[in-house]
């Protein structure tokens, strides 16, 4: 099913030459606020790291593995690790409980899954263990198969390799030049404007979101009506891998 999914919408985003003269841009990569951190695995986390990373209040996402015992797990020696992805949210924009509620909304925690890409929360605190068996019981009230999500206190964080990250993004081969990252970059992990394009770019922001953002992010005339294409087009079709 992922393989079908990825095949569509990979024939779809290549570069554009657009950018070749376009103005200089001065970008808002590093954002300075106090964060917490959520970790969530709700099945292919390319889908998952676009989802979180178009919410107002998230900082930066990336992509990963955990859940596990095996060390140094991989993406082709995955072992018993779940596909996961870690946000870095400012508690004052945007709470725990409303990260929670996208996890819920977008997928269904009572279909089984191998352990890949299972139902998983890892919490980061008493306090996000106590939420998310809470939001957990809710949802058991109004659906009658069984829920299968595992909620286990956060161990581990193995970073997925350089082609995970930002995968949407990547895609777009010189909307990535131009916006000042290389293939498998690093700084895709940590950035906020690489966070925001990657959800842009499948439509998980709203339009009207996107314009008002798109001027604070740093992006130049053709940068922003090349991601607004896409914003565009996209919209509402919710998260897909």
């Amino acid at each position: 099913m992922f393989k079908a999914i990825f095949t569509n919408i990979s024939n779809t985003v290549r570069g554009s030459s657009r950018f070749t003269e376009g103005s200089p841009m001065e970008l808002l990569h590093d954002v300075k606020t106090p964060v917490d951190k959520a970790t969530f695995g709700m099945g292919c986390f390319w889908g998952i790291d676009s989802l979180y990373g178009g919410k107002v209040g998230v900082i930066r996402t990336k992509v990963g593995y955990g859940g596990g015992k095996m060390e140094n797990p991989t993406y082709y020696n995955i072992g018993d690790h779940t596909e996961i992805t870690q946000v870095d949210f400012d508690p004052k924009t945007i709470t725990y409980e409303d990260l929670l509620k996208e996890f819920w909304k977008n997928h269904d925690p009572t279909h089984k899954m191998k352990t890949q890409y299972c139902s998983l929360i890892l919490y980061h605190s008493p306090e996000q263990k106590t939420l998310a068996e809470k939001t957990r019981d809710e949802y058991k009230e109004t659906h009658k198969r069984e829920v299968s999500t595992r909620i286990e206190p956060f161990d581990k964080f193995y970073d997925a390799e350089g082609y995970h990250q930002k995968y949407r993004l990547q895609q777009h081969t010189d909307l990535l030049k131009a916006l000042g990252f290389k293939k498998d970059d690093e700084k895709l992990k940590s950035s906020h404007v690489a966070a925001r394009v990657n959800a842009y770019l499948v439509g998980m922001t709203p339009v009207k979101q996107f314009e008002e953002e798109a001027p604070k992010l740093g992006f130049n005339k053709e940068t922003t009506e090349y991601i607004r294409e896409y914003v565009v087009k996209y919209q509402g079709r919710g998260m897909v891998c």
